[in-house]
C-alpha cells in the first residue's frame, strides 16, 4: 500500500462518487414544493365556516339563518332549550311571545361556537329542523310549553 492510486480497488481510498451533488438538493425541492400544492389543495378543498346570519321569531319560536350548514347540538336543560352551534357570529339576544307569555332567546359566543338559549318562566318542550334554502341553512325552532 504505497500510495493511493487507484490500481485495483483493493486500497483503503474510497472509489469516487460519481452521482451528482445536487440530487439531494433536487429531491428537497421537489418535496417542498410537493407540500405546498397539497397544502393549497387541502385549502380549496376545505368548507368554508358556518356564519350565523340573522334569527327571525316567528309565533310558535325562532328561525335562525346561516351561510351554510354548521353541525348542531341541542337538549332541553331544566325547561330551557341549549343549541350549540359550530359556527361563527354576533353575539344577540330578543323575545318572542308564546301563548301570549314571554320567553327570552340569546346567541353568545363559547368555547364550542355560538351558543343559543330559550328561557322562560316555565319549562319549555323544543324541536328544531333545518333544510337548504337559496345556498343558505334555515334552521326553525318550535317551541311549546311542557
Amino acid at each position: 500500500m504505497h500510495g493511493s492510486e487507484d490500481k485495483d480497488d483493493r486500497h483503503s481510498t474510497p472509489p469516487e462518487d460519481r452521482r451528482s451533488k445536487l440530487f439531494p438538493r433536487v429531491m428537497g425541492s421537489l418535496a417542498i414544493v410537493g407540500v405546498m400544492v397539497g397544502l393549497m389543495i387541502g385549502r380549496l378543498t376545505t368548507p368554508d365556516p358556518s356564519e350565523l346570519q340573522q334569527v327571525e321569531v316567528t309565533s310558535d319560536g325562532l328561525v335562525v339563518w346561516f351561510s351554510n350548514e354548521p353541525k348542531t347540538h341541542g337538549e332541553i336543560v331544566d325547561g330551557s332549550l341549549a343549541l350549540l352551534f359550530a359556527a361563527e357570529g354576533k353575539a344577540q339576544k330578543g323575545q318572542l311571545k308564546l301563548n301570549d307569555k314571554s320567553a327570552n332567546w340569546r346567541v353568545r359566543l363559547s368555547d364550542g361556537g355560538l351558543l343559543l338559549t330559550v328561557v322562560a318562566a316555565r319549562p319549555l318542550l323544543g324541536e328544531w329542523a333545518g333544510s337548504e334554502v337559496d345556498d343558505r341553512w334555515r334552521l326553525e325552532i318550535h317551541l311549546r310549553e311542557q
